[in-house]
Parts: C-alpha cells; sequence; structure tokens
C-alpha cells in the first residue's frame, strides 16, 4: 500500500516529537535544566508544523526556527528541538528557488550561532558551535538542492515519456489509418466497379455479371481476411499458446501481410476490373524484409486503386525491379482513362498520395509522382533492401 505525501509528513513530525521528548528526559544527565511543560509545549511548536512542511516550506520554516530561538532563549537544551528546523531547511532548499532556502540556511547558522553565544551551544565548546553552524546548515542545503534537481529531473523525464507516448499513439494511428484507407480504398474500388458491371450486363450477358459477382466474392473476402489480421494485431496478442503450439486459432491470426508474392493477384483482380495490368519483373527476386514488402506492395496497391477510381479503361505496367541494395517499383498508365487521376496527384490532395510518402520515409525510401512525357501518370517507389535483406524460411516467407 503506498502511503500519501501528507501521512508521510504527519508521521515524520510525530516521530520528531517523540524522539524529542526522549531526549529532554536526558537534560539533566548533560548538565541542562529538566524539561517542564512549557518547555514540553514548545518542543511540540518545533517539531508539529513539520507535518505540513511540504504546503508551506518558507512559513514552517521560519515558525520552527522562531520556537526554537524561543526554546533556547528559555534556557532548555537545543538539541532536543534542533531536528525540526534542520528538516524544515532540507524541505526549503528541496522545493524553493535557490536564494530562499539559502536564507533559511543561513537563518539556521545565526540561530546556532545564538545558542552557542547563550550557553555553548548544542556542540560544547565555541569553535565546535561554529564548525557546526556553518556545516550543518550548508550540508542540508546542499542535500534539498540535489533531491529539487533529481525532483525536477523525474519529472522532466516523465514529460519525455508521456510526449513519447503520445507520439507512439499518433505514429500508431496515422499507421492503421494507412492501412485501412489501403485496404478499404483498394478493395472497395474494385467491388464497386464490378457491382456497376454486373448490374448492367445482369440481363444481356449473364456468363459477365456471373465473373462479376465471382469477383466481388474473392475480393470482398480478401478484405475481410485483411481486416480481421490487423483487428488480430490490434488486439492483446500475448497470451501464451498451448505447448507445441497445437490449439485452435482464429483463422488468419498468423498469416502473413500481403508482400510482393502476392502482386500478381492484385494485377489479375484490378485487370478483372476493367484496367488491363502487365506486371513486370526484372533482376534477382528474392525474400525481402516484411515492412519493405509490405511498403512496396502498398504503394502499388494505392497507384492501381488511383487508376481505377480516376482512370478507368488506362492500361498500367507495373514494373519491379530488384537491384543489390535497393527495389525500385513503377506503376505507370498511358492516360487512356482521362485526366482526372493526373490533376488530383499533381495536387497532392489525396489522402493515398500522403499515404504513399509516409510509407516511403518510414523505411528510407522515395517515391515520386508525376505526368509521364508521352501520356499518362506515373508513380516510382524506391526503398532500400540491403540492410533490410532478410533470409526466407522454410515455407518461403522471409525468416
Amino acid at each position: 500500500m503506498r502511503i500519501r505525501p501528507s501521512t508521510m509528513d504527519a508521521l515524520t513530525a510525530l516521530a520528531q516529537t517523540g524522539v524529542a521528548v526522549l531526549l529532554g528526559r536526558e537534560a539533566v544527565a548533560q548538565g541542562w535544566p529538566p524539561l517542564d511543560l512549557a518547555a514540553y509545549l514548545l518542543v511540540g511548536l518545533v517539531t508539529v508544523p513539520v507535518a505540513v512542511r511540504t504546503k508551506a516550506p518558507v512559513a514552517v520554516c521560519l515558525f520552527t526556527q522562531l520556537m526554537w530561538v524561543v526554546y533556547i532563549t528559555a534556557g532548555y537544551w537545543p538539541v532536543v528541538t534542533c531536528f525540526g528546523p534542520m528538516l524544515a531547511v532540507y524541505t526549503v532548499a528541496a522545493l524553493c528557488p535557490v536564494r530562499t532556502s539559502a536564507a533559511c540556511a543561513a537563518l539556521m547558522a545565526a540561530v546556532w550561532v545564538y545558542a552557542g553565544l547563550l550557553g555553548n551551544g548544542p556542540g560544547g565548546s565555541m569553535a565546535t558551535v561554529l564548525a557546526q553552524a556553518v556545516v550543518f546548515p550548508a550540508v542540508l542545503w546542499r542535500f534539498g538542492l540535489v533531491a529539487r534537481r533529481s525532483a525536477e529531473l523525474a519529472r522532466q523525464l516523465r514529460r519525455e515519456r508521456d510526449e513519447r507516448a503520445r507520439r507512439h499513439v499518433a505514429e500508431e494511428r496515422a499507421r492503421i489509418a494507412r492501412e485501412l484507407h489501403d485496404i478499404v480504398a483498394h478493395h472497395m474500388s474494385v467491388i464497386s466497379i464490378q457491382a456497376g458491371l454486373a448490374g448492367y450486363v445482369f440481363d444481356s450477358a449473364p456468363r459477365t455479371a456471373r465473373a462479376a459477382l465471382s469477383t466481388i466474392q474473392e475480393t470482398s473476402a480478401e478484405a475481410l481476411d485483411e481486416l480481421r489480421r490487423m483487428l488480430d494485431l490490434l488486439r492483446d496478442t500475448g497470451r501464451e499458446q498451448p505447448e507445441g503450439g497445437a490449439g485452435p486459432q482464429a483463422p488468419g491470426r498468423d498469416a502473413p501481410m500481403p508482400g510482393l508474392s502476392r502482386l500478381a493477384e492484385m494485377a489479375e483482380r484490378v485487370s478483372a476490373a476493367g484496367v488491363p495490368v502487365d506486371l513486370r519483373i526484372t533482376g534477382d527476386a528474392r525474400a525481402l524484409a516484411p515492412g519493405v514488402e509490405l511498403c512496396a506492395y502498398r504503394v502499388t496497391q494505392e497507384a492501381l486503386t488511383n487508376v481505377l477510381k480516376h482512370a478507368p479503361g488506362a492500361r498500367v505496367t507495373v514494373a519491379l525491379d530488384y537491384r543489390p541494395a535497393h527495389l525500385s517499383v513503377t506503376v505507370t498508365d498511358d492516360g487512356a482513362g482521362g485526366r482526372p487521376l493526373q490533376a488530383k496527384l499533381a495536387r497532392g490532395s489525396g489522402n493515398g498520395l500522403i499515404g504513399m510518402r509516409e510509407r516511403a520515409k518510414l523505411y528510407g525510401g522515395t517515391i515520386s509522382t508525376g505526368p509521364c512525357s508521352e501520356g499518362g501518370y506515373a508513380v516510382c517507389l524506391t526503398l532500400p533492401t540491403s540492410a533490410r535483406t532478410v533470409p526466407p524460411g522454410e515455407d518461403g516467407r522471409p525468416g
């Protein structure tokens, strides 16, 4: 159970009062007058205010010093009540500005010297009293400054931790938004086009309508699978699996995120939606880091989705080039479907283009978009791969 600071201060004041009472019984043995009722009342006035020292540190320090002066002037043993003023000085140094704490430490030193002048003070000889008047307040003041700086550092670390947490949450939200945009926009574009085609030829070409409905079914099933996969990743996946990996699992939980091996499938789906896609792969094809493959896949998906939405009827070429140190993906349309796509992307106003740039930046790549000289539009992505290449696993996926 955690004790609240106010409770701890009250317990500290109670403990100091108890110690002062016990020391008061030794006053006669040390050559000082015995403590009477007035002395014990003064002891309480010096030690009890420590219970609120963190709420009003300067006021508590000044009050305890004043009561300590009254106690010393009355001729009682100064050691009995010295702990309250000491703790008050430490508290001021830990919570207040340096000038204020230095003044309170100097005041304690003056009271200590005053006690020595009246009757050799808490330490015996005057030389000892002077040494104590310098050392004790200075040590307490220094410890208080260290505690204050430590507290400030702890607060700064908490602020930085909270800021990092907020930044991570924002980044995760942006990542999820990108994934949802890529999944929903692409698949819904295909479904919308195929649904329109099926409705248009439903009576005149039943076979074409059935093919369109089949494409809608496959595309919607794939979209649901990807959405389930994303939801599984967002849920708590830290639950331990049964020993040996046995046991039922939700479909798609361990399925890999889409990668470059599925580009051909995507090309077929887009071609079935009315935009012919020519997929060309050059270079030494190999397994890459999952993040790099996902980035290339999503950028290609978004580029094809834009063609579906804004340039229907255009022909598209997807060129995938594996290089020793980088991967390049170029998606080019011939512009036969019209110019809305070019106008939209040229202004850079689409969320899809922003997502492309963010993905490329995340993996240290570059992306360029713009109209082609011979007509149409091109999206060119370049990603470094040499530092992120991983050996393939036994199942053909990156290990």
